[in-house]
C-alpha cells in the first residue's frame, strides 16, 4: 500500500479533494518525516503549532489550488509569526509582524505550512552551508551537499518530506540543487510570474519557481504560481497554461539546439565530468529518436564573466546589514556586500547596460531552436565543507566550476528545466537542462516529460524508506 509520500503532488491533490486523505493527515506524515529525517538539513524550521492552526482554519476556506497541500517556505520569505533567518546569524532572533506577499499569496491557494527550508545567507551561494544551522545534504550521498541556495527545498522533495516546494532562482539557485539532488527544478521567464517576477530588482536576475518530482508535478505548481495575484507588470511573459496540459501531451517535432559551451569558458576553468556528458549525449540521442531535428547550437558567448561580477556584487550591495550585522555574517557575504557597496554608478550601469545586450545576443542566438539542451551541472555533487576556507574569489570560482550553465539563464531572463536523465556507477542521478524561448515554459514542460517517459522511473534515495 502506497504510502502519502508516495503520491505524487496530482495525487495528493486529488486524493485531498475526494476526502481520502485530510489536511492534517497530510501535514502530520511530513512533519513526522522532517523529524526523523532532521540530519539531512532541509529545515531551517519546523513550526507544528502553526499547522495545527492553519489546519483548523481551513475548513472555512474557499478550496484554492493547493488547499491542504503541506509546503515550507524558503528562509528567504517572511511570514508572520514564524522566525525568518536568511540563512544568517545577522537575523538569528528575526520573527517578522508582517508576511511577504508570496506568503501571503500561498495561503490563499491553501497550503499548510509546515516551516522554513534552508537556504544559503541571504541566498547569496550556490551551496546551503550557512553557519547558522545544519547544511543541507544530498539524500542519495550524505557526505555531499544539495547544492544552493534552494538546497533544502530540493533535499525536501527528493526525500519525501514536501510533495514539491517553491524555490527561488538569482543565479541557479532551483536547478542547481534540483539538479544535484535529482528532481525537477523550473526556472520561469522573467515576467512570467505574478509574484517572483524578475521584475523586482534592477539586475532582473530573481524569479520565484517550482521544485517537484516530475515534470507534470511541476507544472502543476507553476500554474498554480502563476494564478497568485493579478499580474503586476504589463510585461508578463505571454501566456501558455496550463503548463500541466502541456506536461500531458506530446510536444510534436522541434528543433533543438545542443551546446556544452557556457560562458564562463573563457574565465574559470571549466570541465565537463564524464557523467555529465554522458547524460547531455544520452538526452541528445533520446530526442532525436523521439523525431525531433537535433543540431549545434552554435553559440559562442563573450563577455559574460565581468558582467556577472559586477551583477552579483550589486545584488549583494542591496542587503540591509549595519555595522554589528557584518560582524555576524559569513566571510563571502560580507566581500560581497563591501565589493557591492564600492561600486561606482558607472560600474553598475556599464555591467547592466552589457546584461542587457548579452540577453538580446543570447535570445537572438537561440532564436531558431524551440529548446536548446545543455548540461545542469559540470561536477558531480561535493563534499560538505568543500568550499570552505578558501578566498572570496576562489570560493566564486568553484561555484562556477561546479555550475557553470546556470546564471546566464537568469541574465537573459529565459525559462530552463533541470531534470535527471541518468544514473552513476552508485545509483545516483545525473541530470540536464533544457532552455527555452522567452515565454516557453509550455515546451520545455512537453519535452521534460518526453524525456522521463523515455528514460522510465528513478529509484528513491534511501532516505524515502526511513
Amino acid at each position: 500500500m502506497a504510502r502519502l509520500h508516495d503520491l505524487s503532488l496530482v495525487a495528493q491533490i486529488e486524493a485531498l479533494r475526494d476526502g481520502e486523505v485530510s489536511p492534517a493527515d497530510l501535514a502530520g506524515h511530513y512533519l513526522d518525516r522532517a523529524d526523523r529525517l532532521a540530519g539531512l538539513g532541509a529545515f531551517a524550521h519546523l513550526s507544528p503549532g502553526i499547522v495545527r492552526r492553519r489546519v483548523a482554519a481551513l475548513d472555512r476556506m474557499p478550496r484554492g489550488p493547493l488547499w491542504g497541500i503541506p509546503h515550507a517556505d524558503k528562509d528567504l520569505v517572511a511570514r508572520a509569526g514564524m522566525p525568518t533567518r536568511y540563512g544568517s546569524r545577522s537575523r538569528v532572533d528575526h520573527v517578522p509582524t508582517a508576511s511577504d506577499p508570496l506568503a501571503d499569496a500561498l495561503d490563499a491557494a491553501g497550503v499548510v505550512t509546515i516551516g522554513k527550508t534552508s537556504t544559503s545567507e541571504f541566498g547569496l551561494t550556490g551551496f546551503t552551508e550557512p553557519l547558522i544551522h545544519p547544511p543541507a545534504r544530498d539524500p542519495w550521498r550524505p557526505s555531499a551537499g544539495a547544492g544552493g541556495s534552494s538546497g533544502g527545498a530540493a533535499v525536501a522533495v527528493a526525500a519525501g518530506l514536501l510533495p514539491a516546494a517553491v524555490g527561488s532562482d538569482g543565479g541557479g539557485s532551483i536547478r542547481i540543487p534540483s539538479a544535484t539532488v535529482g528532481v525537477v527544478g523550473v526556472k520561469p521567464s522573467r515576467g512570467r510570474l505574478p509574484l517572483g517576477s524578475g521584475f523586482d530588482s534592477p539586475d532582473g536576475l530573481s524569479v520565484t519557481g517550482p521544485i517537484a518530482r516530475s515534470a507534470e508535478d511541476a507544472a502543476v505548481l507553476l500554474d498554480a504560481l502563476c494564478g497568485l495575484a493579478p499580474f503586476a507588470y504589463a510585461t508578463a511573459a505571454p501566456g501558455a497554461g496550463p503548463f500541466v496540459d502541456a506536461a500531458r501531451r506530446d510536444p510534436g517535432r522541434l528543433r533543438i539546439g545542443v551546446t556544452t559551451l557556457s560562458p564562463w569558458d573563457d574565465d574559470e576553468h571549466i570541465v565537463l565530468d564524464d557523467d555529465a556528458r554522458r547524460a547531455f549525449d544520452t538526452s541528445a540521442a533520446w530526442l532525436g529518436d523521439a523525431g525531433h531535428d537535433v543540431a549545434d547550437a552554435d553559440w559562442h558567448p563573450v563577455g559574460y564573466a565581468a558582467l556577472f561580477r559586477v551583477l552579483w556584487r550589486a545584488s549583494a550591495a542591496r542587503i540591509p546589514l549595519d555595522d554589528v550585522d557584518m560582524t555576524l555574517v559569513e566571510p563571502l557575504t560580507a566581500w560581497l556586500v563591501q565589493e557591492g557597496r564600492g561600486l561606482s554608478a558607472l560600474e553598475l550601469l556599464g555591467g547592466l547596460a552589457a546584461a542587457r545586450a548579452f540577453e538580446r545576443r543570447t535570445i537572438a542566438d537561440f532564436a531558431p531552436f524551440d529548446a536548446v539542451l545543455t548540461p545542469a551541472l559540470a561536477q558531480p555533487p561535493q563534499p560538505v565543507g568543500s568550499y570552505a576556507g578558501h578566498s572570496p574569489e576562489r570560493t566564486f570560482a568553484m561555484q562556477v566550476e561546479y555550475a557553470p550553465y546556470s546564471s546566464f539563464v537568469n541574465v537573459a531572463g529565459l525559462p530552463a528545466v533541470t531534470l535527471p536523465v541518468v544514473t552513476d556507477a552508485a545509483g545516483h542521478p545525473v541530470s540536464i537542462q533544457l532552455v527555452g524561448r522567452p515565454g516557453g515554459e509550455a515546451v520545455l514542460l512537453s519535452l521534460a516529460a518526453q524525456l522521463e517517459r523515455r528514460r522510465g522511473p528513478l529509484p528513491h534515495p534511501p532516505a524515502w524508506d526511513a
